[in-house]
């Protein structure tokens, strides 16, 4: 008697993750995303890289979320608490963003998101087309509404400033001059400006900026040495 064997069913393909966390300033911490991480483990998904960023989200050029695109393989999710966290860029600055992560054949995974592309991927014709679509729309929506949200905040900071200003009570801005001081020896220590700001936690303008000011004060020291 021939006994027949049941042929194995396939494996089920790994789901790989990247998670990315952001917040804004130095003061602010990343503990309340921390929690993404475990709930995209508990979905099923192995987890390839958990990116934590202190940068403004009106920025392209941040370290780790470039970072991470870089590391990016085709099939795997980039998951973030909030599509603000992701970018809070003008439209098509933040069009390209994600056209950067798809072209590593990745795709986002953001709550209030409705995501339609594993349903577009299984439908041919034009419910696929229009499921595309929609699933486009619904992303370019959620980008221009966290821009929105952005500029809406800077309005008020600036409205806020300007009466504060005219009630005397408006200090300015505190120098960062940790940052600062951090900047200009890497600096002179020969790093690039590229290098410079991956290394002091800011970006490529600030530390041109930073250098700018530095510049006056280093002339100063020399001028007195050769005196």
């Amino acid at each position: 008697m021939t006994i027949k064997r049941k042929a194995a069913s396939p494996a089920a393909p790994v789901k790989v993750a990247r998670i990315y966390m952001r917040v804004s300033t130095e003061a602010q911490d990343l503990e309340r995303q921390e929690g993404i991480a475990q709930a995209a483990k508990a979905a099923g998904y192995y987890v390839a890289g958990i990116y934590r960023e202190k940068a403004s989200g009106a920025r392209a050029d941040r370290p780790e979320l470039l970072r991470m695109i870089d590391d990016l393989q085709a099939g795997e999710i980039v998951v973030a608490e909030k599509i603000d966290r992701i970018s809070r860029l003008p439209l098509a600055e933040a069009e390209r963003l994600v056209a950067s992560i798809r072209a590593k054949g990745a795709r986002l995974s953001v709550p209030g998101i409705i995501d339609l592309d594993e349903l577009a991927a299984e439908a041919q014709g034009v419910p696929r087309i229009v499921l595309e679509s929609v699933q486009d729309m619904l992303l370019k929506l959620a980008l221009q509404m966290a821009r929105d949200d952005y500029e809406d905040r800077r309005e008020r900071q600036r409205q806020g400033i300007e009466l504060a200003k005219a009630a005397g009570r408006y200090a300015g801005r505190k120098t960062d001059t940790a940052t600062h001081a951090r900047i200009v020896a890497l600096r002179e220590g020969g790093k690039s400006i590229a290098e410079t700001a991956k290394l002091a936690g800011c970006s490529q303008s600030q530390v041109k900026r930073v250098c700018a000011m530095a510049r006056p004060a280093v002339g100063d020291k020399k001028e007195l040495a050769r005196s």
